[in-house]
């Protein structure tokens, strides 16, 4: 293995310096704190028992990860279009960026801000129902505060940027020449997108996926202030664990849990795109 020039060794230690110190170590210790007990330095499991053998646990886990799929899968149908339009329909450069503008700047702001406005317009007089009242749509207010529905709303304006901007960017590199080639050859544009232009923007849409799902799967804010308290996830027995009742024990359980499935259906996601690319 070629050694490293001693110049490029020293730019690396800071970063690596960085990363040891503000995520290995942190790791290290929620880790350590999951296999131990009240009584150290007995190591013990009990903690991942209380987790995997409790069946509330695991009804959580499947809220967790199924808001954070449907979130996932929701920014993808509606991120695609949208990138879409910024990269091939808009021709005016001014416009593409106020769209641009428009699509980040809530970024800048505040999760809690951002979720506080839709529990206003999710509320039972808020303007969602209103609209959906005086349209017809619906008889009586729609009760969006508390269920999932109105979590995923949250969670999809906040996540949809992400989708947008990586797919947008992975449009802009496909050569329009490809897409002529195929038309050339008597290719449908249906036909064109499925098997041209979607296989060469699918790294990029294979990105979005795993920065919403991994964002969405950990999210705090938007799940505890649109459920309510009346729906749990993952990162809301870990707050509550580590903020209220103070058990760093479990609390570094649930983590290293929500850390392992995270992990698997990241890397199960990565490898789906891998194929799918070979295969196209």
């Amino acid at each position: 293995m070629k050694r490293l020039p001693i110049p490029s060794a020293l730019m690396l230690a800071p970063p690596l310096a960085f990363f040891a110190a503000f995520f290995l170590a942190p790791l290290a210790v929620v880790l350590i704190a999951s296999v131990t007990g009240n009584q150290p330095p007995a190591l013990t499991l009990s903690s991942y028992v209380r987790v995997l053998a409790d069946r509330y646990h695991w009804d959580v886990i499947l809220v967790t990860f199924r808001i954070a799929c449907l979130t996932t899968l929701i920014c993808l149908l509606l991120g695609y279009p949208l990138a879409w339009y910024l990269v091939r329909i808009v021709r005016w450069s001014a416009w593409r960026r106020v769209c641009v503008i428009l699509l980040v700047v809530p970024m800048f702001t505040s999760n809690i801000v951002r979720s506080f406005g839709w529990m206003v317009l999710l509320g039972r007089n808020g303007l969602v129902n209103h609209t959906l009242v005086d349209a017809g749509l619906a008889e009586r207010p729609v009760r969006f505060l508390g269920t999932e529905t109105g979590i995923l709303i949250g969670m999809v304006y906040v996540l949809l940027p992400f989708v947008v901007l990586a797919v947008g960017n992975a449009l802009a590199r496909v050569d329009p020449a490809c897409e002529q080639a195929s038309a050339d050859l008597g290719a449908s544009p249906l036909a064109t997108f499925r098997h041209v232009t979607f296989p060469l923007t699918l790294p990029g849409v294979v990105a979005g996926a795993i920065m919403v799902f991994t964002l969405a799967v950990s999210a705090y804010v938007t799940p505890a202030l649109l459920s309510g308290g009346r729906i749990s996830v993952l990162s809301m027995l870990i707050f509550q664990q580590y903020s209220t009742v103070f058990d760093v024990h479990y609390g570094g359980a649930l983590s290293i849990v929500l850390l392992v499935f995270t992990l698997a259906m990241v890397a199960m996601a990565s490898r789906v795109g891998e194929h799918r690319g070979i295969a196209r």
